[in-house]
């Protein structure tokens, strides 16, 4: 395969990223495109966001990623989240095993994997490598000049949700864009 093309996903937190990789994953499914990587949805509580999940888009097997920081974990760390090891390294040899593919898709690339070098990193060299037809990929608005600078000669579009025209694309309009044939 040759070097594929990035389309990356960006917004406020909340701005519906996540709901938009749901939606193309299914109808890339439906379609019978050749689909791999994670994708992070947030688990809710009366309203309040307190951990993270994720899934994978091969199988839908999820499990639980991160939890609100209370003082007690010992493994990775974010000001808020304490992410739990055992899942980083079942996302990690998914994502290694993710290419090559057609549709590859990784929710989300932030501060760990940009600025510490941990997180989803198997899923930064899947994004590298350009083994697949298109990789959608959910990044942190403050670190598009950090991924822009990694992968600039094949991002094809940057889609920030956050940005009124953009909020209304569906996930039938954003999957009938990335031009992959239907098999």
């Amino acid at each position: 395969m040759s070097s594929g093309k990035i389309i990356i996903l960006t917004g406020e937190i909340q701005s519906g990223k996540t709901s938009l990789c749901k939606e193309v994953s299914l109808k890339a499914k439906e379609a019978g495109v050749q689909l791999s990587g994670l994708i992070s949805p947030a688990v809710f509580k009366e309203g309040e966001k307190t951990g993270i999940d994720v899934i994978n888009l091969k199988n839908g097997e999820h499990r639980r990623l991160a939890v609100l920081r209370d003082g007690e974990q010992t493994g990775l760390e974010t000001k808020r989240w304490s992410f739990i090891n055992e899942t980083l390294k079942w996302g990690n040899q998914i994502l290694e095993n993710a290419i090559p593919c057609e549709l590859l898709m990784v929710d989300e690339f932030g501060p760990l994997e940009f600025d510490r070098g941990e997180g989803w990193v198997s899923g930064l060299k899947a994004v590298d490598s350009g083994e697949y037809l298109v990789a959608l990929i959910v990044i942190r608005q403050s670190l598009i000049e950090k991924a822009s600078a990694r992968w600039n000669q094949n991002i094809s579009r940057i889609i920030d949700l956050s940005d009124p025209q953009s909020a209304k694309i569906s996930g039938d309009n954003l999957f009938s864009s990335l031009e992959i044939q239907s098999r």
